[in-house]
């Protein structure tokens, strides 16, 4: 009898686990610099971290039979390709989107979700445990998945429903193997907006879309203000629906020009009655977007990290 899609995926991570596969994703211009150099997989990493075709004999046949099961494969003349990608995050693994991710549903994960996972894990210990936290545009739930011994109740929100399958996938794997106590609750919404998740929230976590993308991709594409705009939008509705004591956790990108930090000063505007910490977490990211005319009078685009407790 064929599984659910998320117990399925749960036996092929699994599987990769007891075979010590691990990736750690790179950056699109890397990866495209990485694959260059082959045009087939040689082992379960190339097929499944660098996204290349591969022989149905060159990799462990059970794995190929999962990735079946799990409906994870596509064929390519005479080879196979798997649509999603295997990524480690810590001691997790984690499925998302194929290589390349040019698809409007593509699932990011990459060096962003590394410095988004370092930010909650730095700064959610801070605060006191929280009983619904929600993950505002989860993607591939990494965010929830770091932040779920920190919460009783999760709640994942996206408008992608490819995303939303894959990080239930991935809640369930990681919940299964590694025991997150405290998650008790996971709720799944396809939804793009907070009025859609029920009863109280004393926390939200976001990693908005922060790039200004021409094809509109709802991974990547946070409108106006170079990008900036989709945070904002974030930023407003979490301070009307977080009550006293509540905490916003915004971890976007910012363009910065003349030197100076536009987001910034919407954001804290935009969090009036707000206790709010911000930091630059990385100065300069995705450099290669300068050359767009969208870009034109940018400096550099820097990631930053934002706290915000409501008074």
């Amino acid at each position: 009898m064929k599984l659910p899609f998320p117990l399925a995926a749960h036996a092929l991570l699994a599987a990769l686990e007891e075979r010590g596969y691990r990736f750690v994703t790179p950056t699109p211009a890397t990866h495209a610099r990485v694959i260059a150099r082959r045009d087939q997989a040689r082992d379960l990493r190339d097929a499944l971290g660098w996204s290349l075709p591969f022989s149905a004999t060159t990799i462990d046949p059970e794995i190929v039979d999962l990735l079946r099961g799990a409906d994870l494969l596509e064929a390519r003349g005479d080879m196979l390709v798997s649509n999603v990608r295997v990524s480690s995050l810590g001691n997790h693994l984690l499925l998302h989107s194929a290589y390349p991710t040019t698809a409007r549903d593509a699932v990011f994960f990459g060096p962003d979700s590394y410095r988004f996972a370092g930010f909650l894990e730095a700064e959610l210990p801070k605060l006191s445990r929280r009983e619904h936290l929600v993950d505002f545009g989860a993607g591939s739930g990494v965010g929830a998945i770091v932040a779920a011994k920190h919460a009783d109740g999760v709640s994942l929100l996206d408008i992608n429903p490819n995303a939303l399958r894959l990080a239930r996938a991935n809640a369930l794997h990681a919940e299964i193997s590694f025991r997150i106590s405290g998650a008790e609750r996971w709720r799944f919404l396809n939804a793009g907006a907070l009025q859609a998740v029920e009863g109280a929230i004393d926390c939200i976590i976001a990693n908005p879309p922060y790039i200004a993308d021409p094809a509109h991709r709802a991974y990547r594409d946070g409108g106006g203000m170079h990008g900036g705009e989709l945070s904002m939008a974030w930023a407003r509705e979490a301070a009307a629906r977080l009550q006293r004591g509540g905490a916003f956790l915004l971890y976007t990108g910012s363009a910065i020009i003349g030197g100076e930090d536009k987001l910034k000063a919407a954001l804290f505007e935009a969090l009036e009655g707000f206790d709010v910490a911000y930091r630059e977490i990385d100065p300069d990211v995705f450099g290669e977007e300068l050359e767009r005319q969208d870009y034109a009078d940018v400096d550099r685009i820097a990631v930053v990290g934002l706290v915000a407790i409501k008074r």
